[in-house]
């Protein structure tokens, strides 16, 4: 596998039936995780309210 995206990229995630409490919208990509069984994850910052958090390269779209 290999990452879609790269470290500073800005991207929009687009939250899944269980990420209620996630806000959607626009984030950065602050560091490319090492590929695990899950497949491609992220550390992402969001644009809009500066939290951090792991997320899956399905939910992300390029911005």
């Amino acid at each position: 596998m290999v990452h879609k995206f790269a470290t500073g990229d800005r991207v929009i995630f687009q939250p899944g039936r269980f990420d209620g409490n996630v806000r959607a919208g626009p984030y950065t990509i602050v560091r490319v995780l090492p590929v695990t069984s899950a497949g491609c994850q992220y550390r992402v910052k969001s644009t809009l309210d500066s939290h951090e958090r792991v997320i899956d390269e399905a939910q992300l779209r390029a911005d």
